[in-house]
């Protein structure tokens, strides 16, 4: 018995055994890596990327250099792409220090390894959408260290656009997807064109490239680089969007959409709007980087007759801003009410001047229910933290505000430069009043801030502003 006993034993100790071996090889680390076209105004040279030893192709992306401002944003940078499980180490060298380098967002907490002065090794155990900076908002280097893909469509289904790798320029520069459509982007395309979506259960996602450096500002071939206009079930994921010509993801009197991991790689020129919900509903943005030159995410009012704009989601997101607003709420205010919109877990890794949240509705729209919720700045010494008021401005047809209510910002950090960073709330006349808003643990470089502290404005017609801990 006691043999018996013992051989059990055994053999359950070496199924156990087993079973922690056979679990480690289905974890093992797998590299999908997507060799690019080798077109040089693609290409940079500013970086050499390998991921565990396989040497990746960078890209470039440009940035503008602006006719009404004398201002430098750091010349063209670089992006690099891979999907992975396990654990990658990306080895990167430059043809300058890599010493002082800064990996935002840093609420990560990637840290690198120099191998010596112009090369360090990062280490990544999730997907992540980062900046490796060397040297602030000169030349950065962002990586794009993607999940497995899963399945691909099939190319045979009727219902399928299959591009697969290199450089294409469809006829007409424009791609048209309707009911039930599918474009696929694989990792290796470089697509320049247009997308217009017009239909129901449609979907854009790969790994590609939608590419719109060949057309100058404001000369795209559709309305705004991907034109979603009267559509339902919409979902655009996985994919790079690089130097937009115009507004570049604009979901227009649609409902349904989801942006799912999608980069874009803009600055290039003015007017570059990073995703744009106009008249839209129940639109998800979600583990996405936006940079962009103009507003990285507005939220608009176009036309009155296609309906609110309400159930916006924006979540565990990076962006940075060149020039205009990070988030914005209002301006072009056609619709009775633009509702029920949550940020939340967003990194702003970089911004300039204007307020990184700015809530100014006009045309009689109710803008409600609205909360910013932890929230991650690093500010470049921006005089405005936000601005919430109703207005009135060139973008409005009706010549009239707009009202406000309901709004919250919980949880909140700037960190960076010092500078105003103030919190402006007020009303602009007594019907057009800002009711209910909240600070809750809103900090500004470790200050945390009150009703009394001189970065807080409170104007006229408001009611009911509350701060931390105040009842």
């Amino acid at each position: 018995m006691k043999i018996m006993r013992t051989v059990q034993a055994l053999a359950t100790c070496l199924a156990l055994v087993c079973g922690v071996f056979v679990g480690e090889a289905k974890a093992a680390d797998e590299i999908v890596t997507y060799p690019a076209p080798q077109e040089k105004s693609l290409l940079s040279t500013d970086y050499t990327v390998e991921v565990n030893g396989k040497q990746i192709d960078v890209y470039r992306a440009e940035v503008n250099h602006h006719p009404i401002e004398d201002r430098d944003y750091g010349g063209a940078y670089s992006f690099v792409q891979f999907d992975f499980s396990g654990t990658v180490k990306v080895k990167i060298h430059a043809d300058r220090s890599l010493k002082d380098t800064v990996i935002r967002p840093v609420s990560k907490g990637i840290e690198h390894e120099l191998v010596d002065d112009q090369t360090a090794v990062v280490t990544l155990e999730k997907p992540r959408r980062l900046s490796f900076e060397p040297n602030g908002e000169e030349k950065p280097l962002l990586i794009f260290a993607n999940p497995l893909e899963g399945q691909r469509p099939d190319k045979e289904d009727p219902h399928v656009t299959y591009f697969g790798p290199g450089l294409h320029r469809p006829d007409g520069d424009k791609i048209v997807l309707k009911d039930n459509d599918t474009l696929y982007l694989a990792g290796g395309a470089v697509v320049q064109a247009g997308i217009e979506v017009r239909g129901e259960n449609i979907t854009i996602r790969g790994r590609g490239i939608l590419d719109g450096t060949p057309w100058p500002w404001r000369k795209g071939p559709t309305g705004t680089h991907i034109d979603i206009q009267n559509s339902r079930n919409v979902t655009i994921k996985g994919i790079i969007v690089r130097g937009s010509p115009h507004w570049t993801i604009v979901p227009k009197n649609s409902d349904h959409v989801t942006v799912e991991n999608v980069k874009l790689c803009n600055s290039r020129v003015m007017n570059d709007d990073g995703i744009n919900p106009c008249n839209s509903r129940h639109v998800t943005i979600k583990d996405c980087f936006i940079r962009s030159d103009d507003d990285c995410i507005a939220l608009k009012g176009l036309v009155r007759d296609w309906g609110n704009v309400e159930d916006i989601v924006i979540d565990n997101t990076v962006l940075w801003i060149d020039r205009a607003r990070v988030t914005l709420l209002g301006h072009e205010s056609r619709a009775d009410y633009m509702r029920n919109i949550v940020y939340k877990n967003i990194d702003i890794i970089h911004a300039e001047r204007l307020p990184f949240f700015l809530l100014e509705p006009g045309e009689e729209m109710r803008l409600t229910n609205v909360t910013f919720k932890n929230i991650r700045i690093n500010g470049n010494g921006e005089p405005w933290l936000t601005v919430t008021r109703p207005t009135v401005n060139q973008y409005m047809r009706k010549k009239v505000p707009g009202h406000i209510s309901n709004i919250r910002f919980e949880n909140i950090t700037v960190r960076g430069k010092s500078g105003g960073y103030k919190a402006l709330v007020e009303g602009r006349d007594a019907q057009h009043k800002v009711e209910n808003v909240t600070f809750d643990n809103v900090r500004i470089r470790g200050e945390l801030l009150t009703k009394d502290s001189p970065k807080v404005k409170i104007g006229k017609w408001t009611e009911n502003i509350r701060f931390t801990g105040e009842k």
